[in-house]
């Protein structure tokens, strides 16, 4: 906006006027009254001598105005921000009667201005929307939990990080923003005023649009909020919030911990304008940085609550996605393949927990041609807090069902703290008679040896045991996925791709079941509870370290490397596994996503070409 400023009568002059044009001027001044002050009538103005000291003081107060505005604290502040599209975008033309138009420029100025939208308070984040409301919604500050669950539930122990302040709507507290306002008249009772800023060299835009109330209500808009509406870019905000997570992770690894926390507290704005499995995942893993930032460490299951609460997530993580499934299924098939013909079989389970595989193989036992083997079964697990025996109620649960098959059921339950306090003797059978044909041993590990990875030499401590006891076939299902780097930053990049895979099958397998389903089975209570699942294991793998990291994935090539200096060779899973998993799957609701593939004798199973979950099948090796 270009205002002019001319005087009265028309006869504007301009200091880089001609030679012949201020010798005019001084002629005409000369004729003129005698008040009318010589030297400033040369240079085109007409000052009284009597105004003289008038005129310097309305001077010395525009100056102040349009140049020391940004001195004196919040109101001074404001009226910089008024005044200047004076110093910007008007051209001022130099008038012949100053005192008229200093006066004129300090009448407008002092004229009452805009009302200025007061700081927001940190905004709710709604949860499908990528536009952000701020006002006097409840709980400000807070994301609100993922469409999906249920924020009065006490169990849903993760919660998003607080999320920063607001950037303040203050023009001065912000260098990248140049607010221009536009009066329509002194006399106006309503005024408009728009604001856009650029972050980032223009990959994240937003705008703010702000609409001051009639006159009638103007008492009442001069105490009430205003409300911004903010519409963010969410694939540009994507970009900056993966970015925003590398950062901060490489700031830890660093252990720049200053920068850590300036970035970690924009990893929940920048979530909020993402939706679904994204903004889970980020969710998560903004809170285990912020836990890592600031030391606070997850503590370990040690009361009979958390050890119930983590069965119950292992059981809806069962229930809503295929991956426990296939491993169970793939794990069972080798097993039974290795017992066929015998008629006595053993299975040592490192991690029997509710013992939901076990019946699906009892049951294929039975149905076996000649009747079925007298099956023994040994499950590990760990010491219960209020030192119950949850492990022998597994065992009754599950002899109650072989009676029903009608299968000769043997079962014994084994409490360690670890898998490396087991012992050879634990497992081998009590007085067995060597006139029976001898029993054969098949070792069953879905997502434990990981664990002992935290303990050194636990895990060749375990698998000498294993080879001690000659089993016939050792299954071993793990995460197909490298957490266990030494570098942070790597360790965290990997573990980013890999959780947001998970999330994204999670959605994709909520998104495709059928319209007939339960509200529980679509997207319901499973799917929350198995995040949950899933974001335990995310803050182990971020914020722990030591001895506490127990999350330590390896791929399918880093356990062959292992297990084979422990002594054991691979034994193909078959082409019958494959087509039988694939047939599962098939079954199951968005299947589509799913991919089982065969790997140098082993089975993985993704989320479209990314590999999840792999399991494979181990003998000793000959001597």
């Amino acid at each position: 906006m270009k205002r002019e400023y001319q005087d009265p009568g028309g006869s504007g002059g301009d200091m880089g006027s001609s030679k012949d044009k201020m010798m005019a001027a001084a002629a005409a001044a000369g004729e003129q009254d005698e008040e009318v002050d010589e030297l400033l009538a040369a240079l085109g103005y007409k000052v009284r001598s009597s105004d003289m000291a008038d005129v310097a003081q309305k001077l010395e107060q525009l100056e102040m105005a349009m140049g020391m505005g940004g001195v004196g604290g919040a109101g001074a502040t404001a009226d910089d921000g008024f005044v200047s599209h004076l110093a910007t975008d008007t051209v001022h033309y130099n008038p012949s009667d100053l005192s008229s138009w200093v006066e004129s420029m300090l009448s407008e100025l002092n004229a009452p201005p805009p009302p200025l939208p007061p700081a927001p308070p940190a905004p709710r984040l709604a949860s499908t929307s990528s536009t952000v409301t701020g006002g006097a919604a409840t709980g400000g500050g807070y994301f609100d939990l993922p469409p999906a669950v249920d924020s009065s539930s006490s169990t849903y122990a993760l919660k998003p990080i607080p999320s920063p302040p607001a950037a303040s709507a203050d023009p001065s507290t912000d260098s990248t923003r140049e607010p221009k306002r536009m009066r329509t008249g002194s006399g106006s009772t309503s005024s408009s005023s728009s604001s856009s800023s650029s972050l980032d060299g223009g990959r994240t835009r937003s705008s703010v649009v702000e609409a001051a109330p009639p006159a009638t209500q103007a008492s009442a808009a001069a105490n009430a909020p205003a409300v911004p509406v903010v519409v963010v870019d969410t694939q540009e905000a994507g970009i900056r919030l993966v970015h925003a997570l590398l950062a901060c992770a490489e700031a830890v690894q660093q252990e720049n911990f200053t920068a850590a926390e300036a970035l970690v507290k924009q990893i929940p704005m920048l979530a909020s304008s993402q939706g679904g499995a994204m903004r889970k995942v980020a969710a998560y893993f903004g809170e285990a940085l912020a836990r890592r930032v600031y030391r606070f460490r997850p503590a370990p299951d040690s009361s009979l609550l958390d050890a119930a609460f983590a069965d119950l997530l292992h059981a809806h993580f069962y229930e809503s996605c295929p991956y426990l499934k296939f491993a169970h299924f793939t794990a069972n098939q080798a097993i039974l393949e290795a017992f066929a013909g015998c008629r006595r079989v053993h299975v040592v389970d490192f991690g029997i927990k509710q013992g939901m595989q076990w019946p699906a193989l009892l049951q294929a036992l039975a149905l076996r041609p000649g009747g079925p083997p007298s099956f023994r079964l040994t499950g590990v697990g760990p010491p219960q807090p209020d030192e119950t025996d949850a492990l022998q109620q597994v065992g009754w649960k599950l002899a109650q069902f072989a009676h029903t098959i009608r299968v000769d059921f043997q079962y014994r339950g084994l409490v360690a703290a670890t898998l490396a306090d087991l012992e050879p003797f634990m497992l081998q059978p009590d007085g067995e008679d060597t006139d029976d044909e001898p029993e054969v041993i098949a070792v069953n590990s879905v997502f434990e040896l990981h664990r002992l990875l935290a303990q050194p030499g636990a895990l060749e401590k375990v698998l000498g045991t294993v080879r001690a006891v000659r089993p016939r076939i050792v299954t071993v299902v793990e995460q197909e996925a490298n957490h266990n780097s030494g570098s942070f930053l790597d360790r965290f990049t990997e573990s980013l791709h890999y959780y947001s895979t998970m999330f994204d099958s999670l959605e994709g397998a909520g998104s495709g079941q059928s319209a007939d389903a339960a509200p529980a089975a679509a997207g319901g209570t499973d799917q929350v509870m198995s995040e949950v699942y899933l974001g335990r294991q995310i803050c182990n793998v971020v914020a722990c370290e030591g001895a506490e990291r127990t999350e330590r994935h390896e791929t399918l090539g880093q356990w062959r490397t292992r297990l084979g200096r422990a002594g054991f060779e691979p034994v193909h899973l078959g082409s019958n596994a494959y087509k039988q998993a694939s047939t599962l799957l098939a079954l199951f609701a968005g299947g589509d996503g799913y991919r089982v593939e065969e790997k140098d004798g082993c089975l993985t199973l993704g989320w479209h070409t990314r590999p999840l979950i792999a399991t494979s099948a181990w003998r000793v090796a000959a001597p």
